[in-house]
């Protein structure tokens, strides 16, 4: 079965950028060229007038998190929500809505302290208010912290006295708990709550790789996979459920046992190494800078997650095994500790810089580190939207100076280093376009531009996103971009990025994505 998309603007992130048309089969790019060259080539093919929409490559995610994207659809959004009143208002709304049971269970998602005033949590007795009567946990927006209510805490048996984990805490004034959670704490405590009901899961599932399609992204990252959500992935490849290619990203502990998985379900799903974190979130003031954050005692730097001698032994254990390894780097510190750890471990093992070992996020990555960064065969895959939706955070805990040059991604090309770009979707839905926007313009949501020199170009930044992407996965001959013998993978949108300016990207429509040359 051959296919023939002409009409419209194409943009093939390659050599020719534009062509007239584009040729099928089963699935791959055949050929591209003029149209009547490709209806001579294939005259009983399918033909697909674009009705000038614009046709480029699928976009790719570098970096989110699948599940959380699923459990995110059957949580209540705190997006938004400035006061305790407003999160008890939609808290109560959604519990009326899907008739929770009295004792049960309730998440949250979305809250976001940075924008309540003077920026601080709220108590336990304002948290307990939200929702008397039920076990309420509230994700933050970051993903690193969070709250609970002395419901929850008591059946996590967590009190005054729990010992804080290594790389975390909860949070005490007084001697009492606070219900606040950071970190390992944090996330160590929601992998005990009981999950949903198989079949809700599923058609959670579902309904994330939904929203994922409607953004254009054909190829989606599990971020973080641990043995916990191994049974959900055999459920979900037992069901052929997975639309959209999935590549899970584990801890140490799970990674054998999601290739035997992915093994014994040949599908969609595909193991792309290993994750680590080493440090939080710079919003949440728990990222490990270098230089101290303002405000405070003047000393506070945040802090990491694992020693040197557990990051040697993951890279090490990456190189043996021959991983990838993606590593959480949010501060010039994790980043620090990132590159001395891979340089001591490519000594044993240099094989891991063929391994393209990522820094995922970057945020506060000194520009003094790129260029170790690629020497070392490491790339960076930027949170760039932090640009926008916490920019002005970050000049509050930084100061202007080193805000401006967060997501440095002008200086990582010039370094040689194949950049890509991300919203570790739940954190921020996973809107490409936006991403590119923000990439090419780096303005916050007051208006501030951060760092003019970092600037990029459209181009460069669709290119994060598709071409960079595709290395990033080891997918260079596969995916990315529009070529022959590569997959029919691309999407519809309403207007050519590369012809609008770009202070309005984010307003074009994905209007169609195609999976192997058929609609989605």
């Amino acid at each position: 079965m051959t296919k023939i998309f002409y009409g419209g603007d194409i943009v093939t992130m390659s050599e020719p950028l534009n062509p007239e048309a584009i040729l099928v089969e089963d699935g791959i790019i055949k050929a591209l060229g003029t149209l009547k060259a490709l209806c001579a080539l294939a005259p009983a093919s399918e033909m697909v007038d674009l009705k000038g929409s614009c046709l480029m490559p699928a976009f790719i995610d570098p970096h989110s998190h699948l599940t959380s994207m699923a459990n995110a659809e059957l949580q209540v959004s705190l997006d938004g929500a400035d006061t305790v009143d407003e999160m008890r208002r939609r808290i109560s709304a959604f519990i009326d809505r899907n008739g929770t049971a009295k004792g049960g269970w309730v998440t949250a998602r979305d809250y976001d302290h940075n924008i309540f005033p003077n920026a601080q949590h709220p108590s336990l007795e304002e948290i307990d208010s939200l929702a008397p009567g039920y076990k309420l946990i509230i994700h933050h927006k970051s993903g690193h912290m969070g709250l609970l209510n002395s419901e929850a805490l008591a059946c996590m048996g967590i009190t005054a006295h729990t010992p804080d984990p290594e790389g975390g805490r909860f949070e005490r004034k007084d001697g009492r708990l606070t219900g606040y959670l950071e970190e390992n704490a944090f996330i160590e405590t929601i992998k005990k709550v009981p999950m949903a009901g198989i079949e809700e899961l599923m058609n959670a599932y579902c309904r994330a790789q939904d929203i994922y399609a409607s953004h254009g992204i054909s190829l989606i990252q599990e971020g973080m996979t641990v043995d916990l959500i191994l049974p959900l992935y055999e459920e979900l490849l037992k069901r052929e459920l997975l639309k959209l290619d999935v590549y899970l990203y584990c801890d140490l502990n799970s990674v054998f046992k999601a290739k035997a998985l992915v093994e014994k379900y040949p599908s969609r799903c595909h193991v792309g190494g290993l994750k680590i974190f080493l440090d939080g979130s710079p919003q949440g003031r728990t990222a490990w800078m270098r230089e101290p954050y303002l405000g405070g005692d003047g000393k506070y730097t945040g802090y990491g997650t694992m020693t040197d001698q557990q990051v040697i032994d993951a890279f090490r254990f990456a190189g043996e095994n021959n991983f990838q390894l993606l590593a959480h780097c949010n501060g010039d510190g994790a980043a620090e500790q990132f590159l001395r750890c891979l340089e001591i471990a490519e000594k044993d093992y240099p094989n891991l810089k063929q391994l393209r070992p990522v820094i995922i996020h970057g945020q506060l990555m000194g520009r003094d580190q790129l260029e170790r960064a690629h020497a070392l065969g490491a790339s960076v895959s930027f949170f760039i939207a932090h640009i926008r939706h916490w920019g002005d955070v970050h000049i509050k805990n930084f100061g202007m100076e080193r805000a401006a040059y967060i997501s440095p991604a002008a200086s990582a090309m010039k370094a040689g280093i194949p950049v890509t770009f991300h919203q570790d979707s739940p954190v921020l839905p996973p809107d490409m376009l936006e991403t590119v926007q923000i990439a090419a313009t780096r303005t916050t949501a007051n208006g501030v531009l951060l760092g003019e020199s970092e600037k990029i170009s459209v181009y460069d930044a669709l290119k994060a996103l598709t071409v960079n992407a595709a290395y990033q996965y080891f997918l260079e001959n596969e995916r990315g971009s529009l070529e022959a013998g590569k997959a029919a993978d691309f999407q519809c949108l309403s207007a050519n990025p590369l012809k609008v300016r770009a202070e309005e990207i984010e307003n074009i429509k994905v209007l169609s994505l195609y999976k192997n040359g058929n609609l989605y």
